[in-house]
């Protein structure tokens, strides 16, 4: 049996629990761990990952996570998932899916196996995409306060939620010894009498495809920022191939790449002048060395031989000395100038790397640069994800490329330049398609897109009658990563998962927006597909930021100053590209900036 272990009493670590005892003046329970159950298939959705489900920027499993993070430990009750911290412990109850009541039991087990586990044990299920840290606080401080053996919260309309609660460790062991079978077993078999409610906000679980469409409504738009590390964290990797590095512009190293051959392979001179062997001065042979000539024959002590940049140098050479640090006289006798610096400009076998070294890490871009180091270590081949391949997708009735325009039309001046910007990105594109304002459009669309990586989809991102992408991402049962942008120009913007795995990017209709919203995230999506590590963003001060910024980040183009750093443009046009002429980039410009602000750059592609 469990015996409980000395209490440890509680403990203030965090920027939250200060602010909680500066306001409340009582510090927060901290002595816990969790079981969070996040296994099985949901039957009435048709058989989706639950937890994986994103909703407002994370999973439904990452938000039941960080409610819990100032636990001691954490137990995750389901499949394997590999992309979860080590810490976090993991277990399967057997037979997958035999119920909450089997899930918590095998969670419980694998605390007993802890040492000295704590007295207090949350119990939540990863289906509530707003818990929060202050709620599970709420309940601890509950079973703290009131010496009930479990504490469950209850929902806006009063349900108890018997899957968001605290139970004390002894009377939830105790509850699961008096079952007779684990299997398939309600909870409330499970619930003891002496239990205390505590009613919460956010607590509401998502068990339907509707109420996951209802939690995305209420969630806030997206920043930037946040919309960026969810698609880097939560779409599909693409699988590894080992390919010809000449072939795989795009794609990014899905292992570190070691060199083939030492560089240099053997000693060569550094500079154009004269090998030389001993304490000089040195007589000058007559044989000259030349890169990717014979080798000259080697020095005997008090010898120099001419050699070039780049040539072997011969065995016996002490140092290869430059032609300006050196005085040949009349009879060919050698001498180094007074005063000038003892160097050794040989660059030696290895000097750069040796065969095995690495020379690129993981997640390296495949650039000229990648290709130029691979040929020097004599590396041809390499495990690589990607490129990413895109379908380009121009949407409406209203548009047209090609061909005179009709009443109503106007031209498509977005599409015709997409491919050059999504090569800027690092993605292929395959081909450039028209879809008309359909009602069904875009599930043909959505089940062809096995063949590419990404999906560009340009228009029908909003809330309009003829805006039927998200429609069409609920019917086919998408993972919708970003819902709404919190960004001026591009709030429309979409992205998300097809169940084929297919990446789609649902940008706005309007071009400025659409070419904004496209620079500043699909380079995070090809990094979530490829592994590619993220590029470094380029900052710097915004002098007219004050002019520009308003309640929402804004992105607008802006041109390089002489003295340094970036000028805005206040207004936009935003129903064409006139306003990219003459600039160098765009910036993004934080809500209440003042001039001078650092703000992000994002160049434009010549």
């Amino acid at each position: 049996m469990h015996r409980d272990r000395a209490p440890r009493g509680v403990a203030v670590a965090t920027n939250y629990d200060r602010q909680h005892v500066q306001a409340t003046g009582r510090p927060l329970v901290t002595d816990f761990d969790a079981i969070v159950l996040a296994g099985g298939r949901a039957t009435r959705m048709g058989g989706v990952d639950k937890p994986a489900i994103v909703v407002g920027g994370r999973s439904m499993l990452d938000a039941a996570l960080t409610a819990v993070a100032a636990g001691a430990r954490t137990i995750v009750v389901g499949p394997h998932r590999p992309e979860l911290a080590p810490e976090i412990r993991q277990v399967q109850e057997v037979p997958a899916g035999a119920g909450p009541v089997a899930a918590i039991a095998t969670g419980l087990r694998t605390l007993e196996e802890c040492d000295f586990p704590a007295r207090l044990v949350v119990v939540l299920a990863a289906d509530m995409p707003f818990l929060t840290p202050a709620a599970v606080d709420e309940l601890l401080r509950a079973a703290a306060e009131s010496g009930a053996d479990a504490v469950f919260a209850t929902d806006e309309s009063g349900r108890p939620q018997y899957l968001v609660g605290v139970w004390r460790h002894r009377a939830l062991l105790a509850g699961l010894d008096r079952l007779d079978s684990l299997m398939n077993q309600p909870m409330k078999a499970l619930v003891p009498a002496n239990t205390a409610m505590v009613p919460l906000s956010g607590v509401a679980d998502c068990d339907t495809a509707d109420e996951v469409r209802q939690a995305r409504a209420r969630a806030a738009p997206l920043t930037l920022d946040d919309a960026r590390s969810t698609v880097r964290r939560n779409l599909s990797r693409l699988p590894e191939r080992h390919t010809l590095l000449r072939s795989a512009r795009g794609a990014a190293l899905a292992a570190p790449l070691a060199a083939a051959e030492a560089l240099p392979r053997f000693d060569v001179s550094a500079m154009d002048g004269y090998a030389v062997s001993g304490d000089g001065p040195w007589r000058l042979r007559h044989d000259i060395g030349f890169a990717g000539g014979e080798r000259p024959v080697g020095l005997l002590p008090g010898e120099a031989v001419r050699i070039a940049t780049g040539a072997h140098v011969p065995d016996g050479t002490t140092t290869v000395i430059r032609d300006e640090f050196i005085r040949l006289d009349a009879t060919g006798v050698l001498d180094r100038l007074p005063d000038t610096p003892i160097r050794d400009d040989v660059r030696h076998r290895g000097e750069d790397w040796w065969p095995g070294d690495t020379v690129a890490p993981e997640g390296t871009p495949v650039s000229a640069a990648l290709l130029s180091v691979a040929a020097s270590a004599e590396v041809t081949t390499a495990r690589v994800r990607g490129p990413v391949r895109a379908r380009i997708v121009m949407t409406g009735d209203e548009i047209r490329s090609e061909g005179p325009l009709h009443s109503g039309q106007t031209r498509d001046s977005i599409g015709p330049v997409l491919p050059d910007l999504l090569a800027w990105c690092g993605v292929h594109a395959l081909d450039r398609v028209h879809l008309r304002d359909t009602a069904d459009g875009f599930d043909e669309v959505l089940a062809a897109a096995a063949d590419c990586e990404l999906l560009v989809i340009v228009g029908a991102t909003g809330g309009g009658a003829a805006d039927q992408l998200r429609d069409a991402l609920d019917r086919t049962e998408a993972r919708i990563l970003v819902h709404r942008l919190r960004m001026r120009p591009g709030g429309s913007t979409v992205a998300a998962e097809t169940e084929s795995g297919t990446a789609v990017l649902g940008l706005p209709g309007n071009p400025f927006a659409a070419v904004a919203t496209l620079l500043a995230l699909l380079p995070a999506m090809v990094e979530g597909r490829t592994g590619r590590t993220p590029a470094r963003p380029i900052t710097g001060p915004l002098l007219n930021a004050g002019e520009i910024t308003g309640p929402a980040p804004r992105i607008v183009p802006a041109r390089a100053v002489p003295e340094g750093g970036w000028l805005g443009d206040a207004t936009v046009r935003t129903a064409h590209l006139a306003g990219l002429l003459n600039r160098d980039g765009l910036v993004i410009v934080p809500p209440d900036a003042v001039d001078g602000a650092h703000v992000e750059f994002l160049p434009l592609p010549s």
